[in-house]
């Protein structure tokens, strides 16, 4: 057998690849391997349930699947967090999240759904995919690469061009290649599914408490809930298919794995902090439980123009707060795309595919920013209300507005814009500084049932906004500035918030930028 390239994984990294590969080149010869029996069964087991704006636009756009995800998936209705000492009325807990949609749709994916829609695409696309096989051996020798593997019945070996590990944890390549590399950021996950609904909406009888969500009254349930503590929170995220995820992502240093390394366990940690979920899980029949140590990792490469390239979880991994991992595919894929498609036209792509991979890298690292030693302050509902602000502000105002507008791969822009970047994630690195040195006195927020809406923050609501808008190259160069100079602003008046606190008036850049958000934090 033989292919223009070779993809080891047919999960969600793998297969969207192939659709984007086959958009951007169409006589291009794809095989697709992957060691899941196909169909997949509803609410299959994987990581990366939850999709935010770029993983949300890549799938609809990108990759073509809006109608799927607009008829078989759930809108999700933003990111949601209540902290507080689990109260029996959640109307008490203090409460982030928004009243209304926000202008980029995103969703809850049920991955078996999904994967099986992408599997079924790209076969009706010409796409070759083999499922049931294991992939027993690889030669990768930078001009011919070598694939061996079994399917149910024989061995084959397949020569390719490009080999694309999108494998997940279980990469060949990176083993293969020694590319392994661990990274400063130690935390680990537990989860579940249960088979029925958690509907938090019914977790208060307050009429005023259910009218903070206008747009969606009833449908708390849509958003990814999150159960914040020191050094944990605890994810409630709704699938199309009726069944319900759970999971606890923990600190070891808080919070041991050993203390709920079985669903028993783990039970018995949401009753002592998070009560009135472990009563709502409790009333479901359990589907699966899985564990994952040490989740977050690094690579030490993961483009190479000698033809290879690792993708997804294959080659990097942050963290699932903030659900980045559909992200993180998209724009590994479409640096993968480019540079497959550039080189099959006969390009030379070796200083392209190093300017790829500093690129890559840069996001990954400057991201890995908002997670490291972060979780001591999850139980701080001041920090986290301004710590969100920040990070979304800082993702849907520079790295969201490059994806949407295609400018990652658009290497003159990104050099020239080059200044303004470095700029903002010197900024980010000092506000996560602030963050850090605040979260590592593991603060526990007592409970006063104040609600931040971030549909209210004129700044968060203006810079997703502006995702949909489309502009001129001239009207780019000069947002791409601006939102750095907006961002500059604003971190010097979460700065003040966080040190100063909320007494005192707001002076007029801090209303311009977050409206009534010092006077929700204080009240």
């Amino acid at each position: 057998m033989s292919a223009d390239v070779a993809i080891v994984g047919g999960g969600l990294a793998g297969l969207t690849l192939a659709l984007q590969l086959r958009k951007a080149v169409n006589d291009i010869d794809i095989v697709v391997l992957e060691r899941h029996p196909h169909p997949l069964p509803m609410a299959t087991p994987k990581v990366g349930e939850s999709t935010v704006e770029i993983g949300s636009h890549y799938l609809a756009n990108g990759v073509a699947q809006r109608n799927h995800l607009n008829d078989e998936q759930l809108p999700k209705f933003g990111l949601r967090l209540f902290f507080g000492d689990a109260p029996e009325d959640f109307a008490q807990s203090d409460e982030l999240g928004s009243s209304r949609l926000l202008s980029v749709p995103t969703y809850q994916i049920d991955r078996g759904l999904l994967e099986n829609q992408l599997a079924q695409t790209a076969k009706d696309q010409g796409i070759q995919f083999f499922d049931g096989v294991r992939v027993n051996a690889l030669t990768v020798n930078g001009r011919n690469h070598t694939v061996k593997f079994i399917d149910y019945v024989d061995a084959h070996e397949l020569q390719t061009r490009w080999l694309i590990d999108a494998a997940g944890r279980g990469s060949v390549l990176k083993a293969n290649l020694g590319l392994a590399r661990q990274n400063d950021h130690n935390c680990n996950a537990v989860w579940f599914r249960v088979a029925g609904k958690i509907c938090v909406d019914d977790w208060s009888g307050s009429a005023s408490w259910r009218a903070r969500c206008v747009e969606l009254t009833g449908k708390r349930w849509l958003s990814t809930n999150h159960l914040m503590g020191p050094g944990y929170w605890v994810w409630i995220i709704p699938l199309a298919s009726g069944v319900t995820s759970v999971g606890i992502v923990a600190d070891p240093e808080l919070h041991p794995l050993d203390s709920m390394r079985r669903f028993d366990l783990a039970l018995e940690w949401l009753d002592r902090h998070q009560p009135r979920c472990a009563d709502a899980v409790r009333g479901l029949d359990l589907l699966d439980f899985r564990i994952l140590r040490n989740y977050s990792h690094d690579c030490q490469q993961v483009f190479s123009d000698e033809r290879w390239a690792l993708s997804g979880e294959s080659g990097v991994f942050l963290d699932p707060f903030y659900s980045p991992g559909t992200d993180f595919i998209a724009i590994s894929n479409t640096f993968i795309t480019d540079l497959i498609a550039r080189e099959l036209q006969g390009e030379d792509i070796r200083s392209r595919s190093r300017s790829y991979q500093q690129i890559y890298m840069s996001l990954f690292n400057s991201t890995l920013l908002l997670y490291q030693n972060q979780y001591p302050g999850f139980g701080d509902s001041q920090l986290m209300m301004i710590k969100t602000v920040w990070d979304y502000a800082y993702y849907w105002g520079v790295l969201s507005l490059l994806f949407f507008n295609d400018l990652l791969t658009d290497l003159n822009y990104m050099s020239a814009t080059a200044v303004h970047l470095v700029k903002v994630q010197r900024c980010n690195k000092k506000m996560q500084g602030l963050f850090r040195h605040r979260a590592a006195d593991a603060l526990r927020s007592p409970p006063r049932g104040i609600f931040v809406d971030q549909y209210e923050i004129p700044c968060l609501r203006d810079f997703n906004a502006a995702l949909v808008e489309p502009l001129s190259d001239i009207r780019m160069n000069s947002r791409i500035e601006g939102n750095v100079a907006i961002l500059s602003n604003l971190s010097d008046c979460l700065e003040n918030l966080l040190v100063n606190g909320t007494k005192g008036a707001p002076d007029s850049r801090e209303s311009e930028l977050l409206g009534d958000f010092r006077q929700r934090l204080a009240a």
